[in-house]
């Protein structure tokens, strides 16, 4: 499942902190890090198609003995890999972590300031993110804002203030925080000291269904929340075809039907692989799983 380190669980040790944000975080990291570390995509394409970590330590004397795990995780709607895949890679690593027992200490979700809906990717991202970790790790998830250079403040205010009131509510009720990230140094590494200073470690909501309840990833909230994504885009993509069927005949048009019925495929596949097979209902029903 992406990149995957020996070292890491050898090293592993109680104190060690990891961090992981389902989201693409080049910048931030790149910035942590001071060095390019990761590609930074500056077009439609991603760029973190593996779950890549890397190790730090911060300056704080306070916690010269901790070593801070973070990773970079593909966000949902990757260039290359589908979010089925995505989802699996995350589980596998979160799973194989918890039962190393490796210590959550939080979780980060960039966003930045200067966009004005929370629309379409952005939504699909948030929504996984918020199935990823559940209501009881929400204590360990750090909401950070980025970019507000490019926006006038009271405009990057009122978003803010609008994110706080609908889209990160339920996760800001069950304890999460919000930040914001100035694009420095220096604010990246407070970031990861304030995550260091709250003391307190997690489960995540999928770490929790996968290895102690032994669900299978189709039956997991993020998994239910995936396939019910993927239905709201097979209606858009089918709705797109019938619409396309009626044009008038053109070898453009024959390629946009063409991509229409690829992107179909695609997600009908998705869709197979996050079905809950029959005899597993039939077993937990029977309570034998």
């Amino acid at each position: 499942m992406g990149r995957k380190s020996k070292t890491l669980e050898k090293e592993s040790k109680d104190e060690d902190k990891f961090m992981t944000d389902p989201r693409k975080t080049d910048i931030f990291i790149n910035t942590l890090m001071g060095k390019e570390v990761t590609l930074v995509g500056h077009n439609l394409k991603s760029q973190t198609v593996n779950i890549q970590h890397f190790v730090i330590t911060h300056p704080d004397p306070k916690f010269k003995d901790r070593r801070v795990i973070v990773l970079d995780t593909p966000g949902f709607d990757d260039t290359f890999v589908d979010d089925r895949e995505i989802l699996r890679r995350i589980a596998v690593w979160l799973g194989r972590s918890y039962e190393e027992e490796m210590k959550l200490g939080g979780l980060i979700y960039l966003h930045e300031i200067t966009q004005p809906r929370m629309l379409g990717s952005a939504r699909k991202n948030l929504d996984m993110f918020n199935k990823l970790c559940g209501p009881s790790a929400a204590k360990n998830v750090y909401l950070v804002t980025n970019k507000w250079g490019d926006v006038p403040t009271e405009v990057g205010q009122n978003r803010e203030k609008q994110l706080q009131s609908q889209h990160w509510r339920e996760m800001l009720d069950n304890g999460a925080k919000i930040l914001r990230f100035d694009l420095n140094q220096e604010s990246a590494v407070d970031i990861i000291g304030q995550i260091l200073r709250n003391g307190n470690n997690a489960v995540a909501q999928i770490q929790s269904e996968i290895i102690d309840e032994k669900s299978i990833l189709a039956e997991t909230g993020a998994g239910r929340t995936l396939h019910y994504t993927l239905e709201e885009h097979l209606k858009m993509q089918k709705q797109l075809a019938a619409q396309l069927r009626k044009e008038e005949h053109s070898p453009q048009l024959q390629k946009q039907i063409e991509e229409n019925q690829k992107n179909i495929d695609i997600i009908v596949a998705q869709m197979k692989e996050l079905k809950i097979p029959f005899s597993r209902k039939l077993m937990r029903l029977l309570g034998l799983v």
